[in-house]
């Protein structure tokens, strides 16, 4: 059976160990000041009994009064550094694992969906979040106010000290052991919570398409199920914690009940006083609420332990894809040169023995049939994945030798499907890097021939997109696309074209823009339209992850024995995709 990650906890607190001391201060000042109050309260009743005088009453009174006041600012300002010291170490390992998952390549992003890995950067550590603001300060600080309040009931009266240790002993005894099946169920209940996440993170992605196709239905089906699940082992987990609950309530009701009728029997015998009745009923009452604490604890450690073994896995997740020492590419544009590469998804062959060389500023057109591997040739040039087999060399150097950020600063990707994030057109650009300026973006359009379309939205730059904002079309958002790609300079662009799904004028846009971003630079791009093959210096036609046909776009076309001469020729090339 899996145990809590130690390690992991040490491991994110020591940086914060400052605030983690600062914590454990706090809460061993806010112990002392809740073991004082009811000696207080006994001077008072003692001294009022015997007849003291009425100033020092009010003395006594007046520091029971600083005492609750210092009291629940140690409460108050406690509560405040257990919440900054845990957001601070869980924010950092929720960062951590968004790093790791930005690593990995793209065979890990094919296994594990975006919601399993929402659930695991942010759900997981959630769960985990109590460890790592109070779980050992907690720990200790519980074992100490039990301890103190123990001591001060043998100091008050031996008998009352024994009852109320076997008590204590008898609760810690079941928390420890009767809360087992809480742990089982809360687990149960929580794999449920997940699924349902997941469930509706997938669905609510594939919205269109879900509608499209008549799956409503369906889908609500699926939905009623999982809801059906959640509920049940929320239910199941809820009872489980009452029943616990319940448990530890009648053992410390019997101890009240036991340790007040024998403080009235000493009483009655005049072996105690009226203050320490009150004393004994006081701490009676507190017991509960450290055994409770250990026991709370001590269920969170049980079920944040699949969370830190998933947590820790993702952590532990190296990458295939590497970067070299830092190989140095020349400027201007980089030449490309593929040689004899071979790809597999686990067992499944994509490209087999592929080979080719594309001279600085020239353009290849990649054409073939989907699933043919034009798509992977492209994610391989930018390293999202490696080759099972071969070498692929940019501007003369063997891409694995370069460092990861170096080459892909100086490789341009453009998908066919571009993303766009929440924020103004600018931030979109330059992906929130504050550091470029305006005007930089400025020139990208400009230079792209864009600066009429830039200049009709509504405010520019600062036209915000996403929710509450403006939407934009494909065609609009291949636009900002090239944008981005052309405000990074690269040698080389990668282009995965979907111009064939728009509109003429935007089209013309694009196809106006992606010439601009060719211009003294090496360009491979998957080709679906005629027009981006008439751009290509020399085509490559992929047919089963193999070199079908290579050579220069008029030979091939005036070529009668080529098997694609045809379709180049009366401008069905766009039939190869």
């Amino acid at each position: 059976m899996p145990t809590f990650d130690r390690a992991l906890l040490a491991a994110y607190l020591r940086p914060e160990w400052r605030r983690a001391v600062l914590l454990a201060l706090l809460l061993l000042s806010a112990i002392a000041l809740q073991l004082a109050n009811p000696q207080i309260v006994k001077a008072f009743i003692d001294h009022a009994q015997s007849g003291a005088p009425l100033s020092l009453l009010l003395t006594i009174a007046a520091g029971f009064l600083a005492v609750a006041v210092l009291t629940q600012v140690a409460s108050v300002v406690e509560t405040f550094v257990a919440e900054d010291l845990g957001w601070r170490t869980t924010n950092a390992l929720r960062a951590d694992l968004t790093r790791r998952a930005l690593e990995l390549e793209g065979a890990f992003h094919a296994e594990h969906g975006v919601g399993e890995l929402m659930e695991r950067i942010d759900g997981d550590v959630t769960a985990v979040a109590d460890f790592f603001s109070s779980f050992v300060v907690q720990i200790l600080g519980s074992g100490i106010l039990l301890a103190g309040m123990l001591v001060l009931l043998y100091l008050a009266d031996w008998r009352v000290g024994a009852v109320l240790t076997a008590f204590s002993l008898l609760g810690l005894l079941f928390v420890t052991r009767g809360g087992g099946f809480v742990a089982v169920k809360a687990r149960a209940s929580r794999q449920a919570a997940a699924e349902l996440t997941g469930y509706l993170e997938e669905r609510l992605a594939g919205l269109p398409d879900l509608k499209a196709n008549g799956a409503d239905e369906y889908t609500l089906y699926r939905l009623d199920q999982r809801l059906a699940a959640r509920f049940r082992t929320a239910w199941a987990a809820a009872r489980a914690g009452s029943l616990f609950n319940g448990g530890v309530g009648a053992i410390f009701a019997v101890a009240m009940g036991a340790a007040l009728a024998l403080s009235a029997v000493l009483h009655e015998s005049g072996l105690v006083t009226l203050g320490t009745v009150y004393v004994v009923f006081r701490y009676t009452g507190m017991l509960q609420q450290p055994i409770e604490a250990l026991s709370i604890q001590m269920n969170v450690m049980q079920q944040a332990t699949g969370a830190t073994v998933r947590i820790r896995e993702l952590l532990e997740t190296k990458s295939e894809v590497v970067g070299g020492a830092g190989a140095i590419l020349p400027d201007g544009g980089l030449t490309v040169k593929v040689e004899n590469v071979s790809f597999a998804y686990a067992s499944a062959p994509v490209l087999d023995n592929v080979s080719f060389h594309l001279d600085a500023g020239h353009v290849l057109g990649l054409l073939g049939r989907t699933g043919s591997g034009k798509t992977t040739i492209a994610r391989l040039l930018f390293r999202l994945q490696d080759p099972t087999a071969g070498v692929i060399r940019v501007g003369g150097v063997d891409i694995r030798d370069l460092r990861l950020e170096q080459l892909r600063s100086r490789v341009g990707f453009v998908t066919q499907d571009v993303h766009l994030f929440h924020g103004t057109i600018r931030e979109n650009i330059s992906l929130f890097d504050g550091n470029v300026p305006a005007s930089r973006v400025h020139e990208a359009f400009e230079h792209l021939g864009l600066q009429d379309w830039l200049a009709g939205l509504p405010q520019g730059l600062e036209t915000r997109l996403g929710p509450g904002g403006r939407g934009l079309s494909a065609g609009e958002a291949q636009l900002l696309g090239l944008a981005r790609v052309f405000l990074k300079d690269p040698g080389l662009v990668v282009l995965d074209e979907a111009s064939s799904r728009l509109d003429p004028v935007t089209l013309l846009l694009v196809e106006r823009g992606i010439s601009r971003l060719l211009e003294n630079r090496t360009g491979v791009i998957i080709a679906h339209r005629l027009e981006t093959v008439e751009r290509a210096d020399r085509i490559l036609i992929l047919e089963d992850g193999r070199v079908a046909e290579m050579g220069d776009r008029e030979s091939l076309v005036r070529d009668a024995k080529s098997k694609y001469s045809i379709l180049l020729r009366t401008g069905l090339g766009e039939a190869l995709a």
